[in-house]
This record gives structure tokens, sequence and C-alpha cells, in this order.
């Protein structure tokens, strides 16, 4: 691979990292302006909408059928239900926070590898999971006697997606990358919708937290202020996702992929530009030690040859 191409595939990786932390800290920003899966409906309208666009101008063929149907709706469900964790962690956690503990997906990733995929894990690779483990302890600093819960979701979030890219890596032989993207799409939007039939008008919203009433707020309550952010979100996560997918495309998976960790840095710049918010010397430290175990990790795979999922570009679309 040509080193030239590595450096661009760098560049293209962290300019995609930085603007899903822009995306994510809009997500902060407006989250009291509106509902949880009105914002979901709206980002991945317009995500499909660019990628429609981006298909015909390309002509590119997509099929709808996919070889792995169960698969594939066990893949879109975690999916969706994943990032809907990581944007309600963004409502009452920082940008710092949320993205350290996101980075545990490694490790999740490592043992469904060994059960679905039937990768050998050795003790090396086994020490680094505990330690990196050890690390989102040291993030979430949990007490037995007042320890919100809602912190997991981040966790909660890793775990899904390294779910769904387990399955990803699985079924990529037969299924493209746009069929699996456009499954996720219309999952999204079909789902967002039901879930606006079911408690679109805010019945559910007896609540004063603010993290509970974006899940059940009502929607379309204010689409002035709100809905210009959704559209910026959409057109950001849009170029974030071409950034990826062409440092995916032009240089070694296994130079861009280490600095999809370049995104921690982006959201504590991000945190602290939109929110004056500067972390913890704990945040910090887990987080350096959750990166560190990941990226050994990382090198782990590479020496056995069998590359989890860092040969599969993200699909945090």
């Amino acid at each position: 691979m040509d080193t030239n191409q590595n450096t661009k595939g760098i560049f293209f990786i962290m300019t995609g990292m930085a603007f899903f932390s822009i995306q994510d800290g809009l997500i902060k920003f407006i989250f009291e302006d509106i509902a949880l899966f009105e914002l979901y409906f709206g980002r991945t309208l317009i995500q499909a909408i660019f990628l429609l666009c981006f298909i015909i101008i390309t002509k590119k063929s997509i099929s709808l059928k996919t070889h792995y149907p169960i698969l594939t709706l066990i893949r879109v469900v975690c999916f969706f239900f994943g990032f809907s964790f990581f944007y309600i962690s963004l409502t009452f956690m920082t940008l710092a926070m949320t993205s350290a503990l996101f980075f545990s997906c490694p490790f999740f990733m490592s043992m469904f590898a060994m059960f679905f995929l039937k990768e050998k894990i050795g003790i090396r690779r086994w020490s680094a999971i505990v330690v990196g483990f050890i690390g989102v302890l040291i993030v979430l600093n949990p007490t037995l006697e007042d320890f919100n819960f809602f912190k997991l979701a981040p966790v909660a979030c890793a775990l899904c997606y390294s779910i769904s890219m387990t399955i990803t890596k699985y079924t990529s032989d037969k299924d493209s990358i746009y069929t699996q993207m456009t499954w996720l799409y219309i999952f999204a939007l079909l789902a967002s919708l039901l879930i606006f039939a079911v408690s679109g008008d805010g019945k559910f919203n007896t609540f004063t937290d603010p993290t509970l009433q974006f899940i059940v707020r009502e929607w379309f309550t204010n689409p002035s202020e709100a809905w210009p952010y959704v559209l910026i979100m959409g057109t950001v996560a849009s170029i974030s996702f071409f950034c990826v997918f062409t440092a995916y495309s032009i240089a070694s998976p296994s130079v861009v992929s280490l600095f999809e960790y370049s995104y921690i840095v982006w959201a504590i710049l991000a945190g602290y530009i939109l929110f004056e918010t500067i972390p913890v010397p704990r945040t910090l430290f887990g987080a350096s030690i959750i990166i560190v175990a990941g990226v050994y990790i990382y090198f782990r795979e590479k020496v056995k040859g069998q590359m989890i999922a860092t040969d599969t570009p993200p699909n945090k679309l």
C-alpha cells in the first residue's frame, strides 16, 4: 500500500471522526427541543436521501435482497437501539465520557468473534479485555450506594454495535455494503414511524427528568428551532460516512482503523468548545486505558490474521 495513500486515509478517517463529534455535540445541544426518535427519523431520512443521490450519480446497482434475512434483522435492530442508547447518554454525560465508554466495543467484538466466528483468543487478548473493562469501570466510577445505571447507556451501545458489526463481518461475503446500509436506513425509518404512531403525541411524557422527556417527548413541537439542526446533523453524518468509507477504500485498514480513536480527542474538543466542559482526570485516565487495551487487541488480531472488525468500515451512520 502506497505510503501517500495511507497518509490520505489517515486524513479522511480523522476528518470523519471530527464530523461525528460535531454531530454528537449537536445532539447534546438540542435534545431539550426534540424527541429522540424524531431526531433519529430526520437524521436517517436525510442520510438516506444522500445515499440515494450517491447511488444515482455513480450509477451503482443495489439489491434489497439479503442472503441472511434473520441476521440482517438482528443487525439492524441492534444498531437502531444501540445508537438510541448512545443519544440518550449524551443528554446527561460529557462527550468525553460517552466516547470513552463507547470504545469498549473492541472488547465485546473479541468475545463475540470467539463465540460466533470461531476465532481463538489467547491469554494476552483476554488480559487486554480485562484491562479494558477496568478502564471502563474507572470512567464510570461506580459506587454500590448511588450508581446511576443510565451511565451504562454508552456501554450498551458498544455491546449492540459489536453484535451488529460481528454480523456485518459474517454477512459481508454475500451482502454488499450498500445492501446492508439500505436495510439499516429502511428499518430505522420504519421503526421511528411506528414509535411516532404509538407515542408521537407525547401521551407518555409524564416525566420531569430531561433524559426521560427526550425519549417520550411529543414530536414536532418545535420544528423551526430543532429541524435546522437535524438537517445539519444528517449532512454532517453523511460527510462523516464519506470520509470513513474513502479512508478504508484508499488506505490500509490496518493503518486507518487505529485513528478512529481520534474521535475521543475530537469529542473532548467539541465538549470544551460547545459546553465548556473539561474531562476530569479519572475520565482521561480510564479513556487512556481503554485506548491502550483496544490498540493492543488490534495488534494481536493482526498477528493472528483475524481482524475481527477493523477490516469493515464502521456503520455509525
